[in-house]
């Protein structure tokens, strides 16, 4: 089976650490390891470097290369231009389709944290081999829901379809996203519908026909790209065409067009978290709701229920008596603010395009 990693995007809502120059994805935000790093160094051993591709900005593509090294250069594929997640599928998707158009492939995003990971390559094997005897399938790996989140994409499924090795496999009924709390509430009570996580295993071939189908124009243009994968002209016709192919989302492009017969559900607790905003990564690493996450040189007296971040190793960050707060603090910019008032930090982040901050974005 082959993984593709997407590296991209920039990550505003983990600002300051998360910067256009070094985006969430390639920072120490769990220990010292990149969540990038992770997300490949979870697939092990399962997967050997030579199955994994990255997809990222041509920016970033050193970057990726520095914090794993294993990984074929070539396998690095670095887009010239932002063009939405519909463009950045397909294209991995054509290239795949060239050079092993029947083998299963998962799509993976590598901001994300999944601590049961054993069971996390069980299910991608397992979904892997029903796609294998059907690769006219598309499963969908999603998380048992542990709240009624209102900030997620859900997953509605039906009826048990197959079990293998333990895995049950279950009708797709659509998708749900970002809810209000009455809906996420009943869905969360529901039973039949867990949280979406863009992870999915399927084959090249199956989803190439799908863009061919849906996304025509599209399809035909990455085709131009895709072509020349192999060649000494690629990287050429990469910058030359990319930057021209509609910025489209992959829900709009395909998900959304898909015929729901399809496609199968796998909903299992693999314990993952979207750490994509401060808030989401102190509920994944918090060990009760009241606890404190702390990395860097911190001292936390009489606060609780906060997340405390220091990466100025020539600073000691000290708090007394503040409860539900966010500090991080770098070498150039120092965030302070109530928890509940993180949301707020992406349109801050934007506010300052422009002005005399905008090298801090």
């Amino acid at each position: 089976m082959k993984a593709i990693i997407f590296a991209g995007g920039v990550g505003t809502r983990l600002w300051p650490l998360s910067r256009k120059k070094s985006p969430k994805q390639f920072e120490k935000i769990i220990g010292d390891k990149s969540t990038l790093q992770l997300a490949a160094e979870r697939l092990q051993p399962d997967f050997s470097w030579e199955d994994v591709y990255v997809s990222t900005g041509a920016r970033y593509v050193p970057i990726v290369q520095q914090q794993l090294s294993k990984l074929p250069p070539r396998q690095v594929i670095g887009e010239p231009e932002v063009r939405d997640v519909g463009p950045a599928v397909g294209l991995m998707t054509a290239i795949l389709a060239k050079e092993s158009p029947e083998e299963p492939m998962v799509i993976l995003w590598s901001d994300h944290l999944v601590k049961k990971q054993e069971l996390f390559r069980r299910l991608l094997r397992v979904a892997g081999e029903v796609v294998k005897k059907d690769p006219e399938k598309i499963v969908f790996v999603a998380q048992k829901p542990r709240f009624a989140s209102e900030n997620l994409g859900w997953i509605s499924y039906g009826s048990e379809v197959t079990e293998q090795d333990g895995v049950t496999f279950n009708n797709f009924v659509d998708f749900q996203y970002r809810p209000d709390a009455k809906t996420a509430k009943a869905y969360f009570e529901s039973g039949h519908h867990a949280w979406n996580l863009g992870y999915f295993v399927t084959t090249p071939a199956f989803l190439w026909k799908q863009y061919q189908a849906f996304a025509p124009n599209l399809a035909t243009s990455i085709m131009k790209i895709a072509d020349q994968w192999g060649t000494p002209q690629f990287s050429k016709v990469l910058e030359e065409v990319y930057p021209t192919l509609e910025k489209i989302s992959f829900d709009n492009a395909i998900l959304e067009k898909l015929d729901p017969s399809a496609a199968l559900v796998v909903s299992e607790n693999i314990e993952w978290s979207d750490i994509g905003a401060w808030e989401a990564l102190k509920e994944a690493l918090e060990e009760t709701n009241d606890k404190n996450v702390t990395q860097g040189k911190v001292m936390l007296t009489d606060t609780n229920d906060s997340l405390v971040y220091n990466y100025n190793d020539k600073q000691l960050v000290v708090t007394i008596d503040m409860d539900e707060v966010l500090v991080v603090n770098t070498d150039d910019v120092l965030l302070v603010c109530r928890k509940s008032s993180v949301p707020k930090v992406k349109k801050l982040v934007e506010s300052m395009h422009g002005t005399e901050n905008d090298h801090l974005t």
